[in-house]
């Protein structure tokens, strides 16, 4: 298989406010050429829609997670935080460097900044 691009949506019942949270408590970069609920994630897209089969907050957030790797995970996490972002866990250490701090969409989806310490 030859992948030429990726992207991943999210659905939910509310796609306007979560939109709203990705562009302006996350400030992700919108990608203006796939849409307003279609933001830059590094080389990839992360899109947000509606779905008529959705129902509710996801019953299961550690099913799917969105993993954002950031240059600063402190400062990321203290801009979210002075916006009203409630972290669940906080500069977790990971044997494989990785330093996390998860949180929660509108909609319950874990999102985890992640930066990256090896050594």
């Amino acid at each position: 298989m030859q992948v030429t691009a990726f992207n991943i949506c999210i659905t939910t019942t509310d796609p306007v406010r979560m939109v709203a949270w990705y562009r302006d408590v996350l400030a992700l970069p919108q990608h203006a050429q796939m849409g307003e609920g279609a933001f830059h994630v590094g080389p990839a897209a992360l899109l947000i829609d509606g779905h008529s089969e959705i129902r509710g907050t996801t019953q299961e957030p550690a099913r799917i997670l969105i993993n954002l790797f950031v240059e600063d995970l402190a400062a990321e996490q203290s801009r979210l935080e002075a916006q009203g972002v409630t972290f669940i866990r906080t500069d977790g250490t990971e044997y494989w460097g990785g330093h996390i701090s998860t949180m929660l969409d509108p909609d319950g989806n874990y999102v985890q900044l992640i930066e990256f310490r090896p050594g």
